[in-house]
């Protein structure tokens, strides 16, 4: 589902009642453990954690004008989403995330490529998803997605 939003404050507003308070969590859990420098805002319709052009003024797939995305979630109809281009571009980290999330016992990893589905809300491993979102700096996001360019 697509909603019409400027910012995330708009955008969590926007979402239906049972999907505020974990859209909120997950908001408070990146804004606390990403690493400085990553900039939130509304990409691609939804909230969005990315490398600002200031820091990387090559921008998303040589698009000056877009910053290079790095996290985002959304409420969908039947799930929310979270995707993380780093569990995709970088091996061991997914390795690590998908070992981490089995030791919780919450049942199985709905996980696309970057995106990882999460059809009941109230079962979204917060804490691990700020242990994830801290694991890579902008910097260390800007060199593994450089390193993906040339393939």
């Amino acid at each position: 589902m697509r909603y019409e939003a400027a910012t995330v404050d708009e955008y969590i507003a926007a979402v239906p009642a049972d999907r505020k308070g974990p859209l909120e969590a997950l908001r408070a859990v990146l804004l606390e453990h990403l690493p400085e420098g990553f900039e939130e805002g509304i990409s691609y319709g939804m909230p969005s954690y990315s490398v600002p052009l200031s820091l990387y003024p090559a921008g998303y797939r040589g698009d000056t004008g877009i910053p290079l995305p790095f996290i985002s979630f959304a409420s969908q109809k039947q799930y929310i989403s979270f995707y993380h281009l780093g569990i995709y571009a970088d091996k061991g980290l997914l390795s690590w995330f998908t070992g981490a999330y089995g030791l919780l016992g919450i049942g199985k990893l709905d996980m696309g490529k970057s995106c990882i589905r999460f059809r009941k809300p109230g079962l979204i491993p917060i804490s691990l998803i700020g242990e994830l979102a801290g694991r890579m700096t902008p910097d260390e996001w800007i060199r593994i997605y450089e390193s993906h360019l040339s393939r």
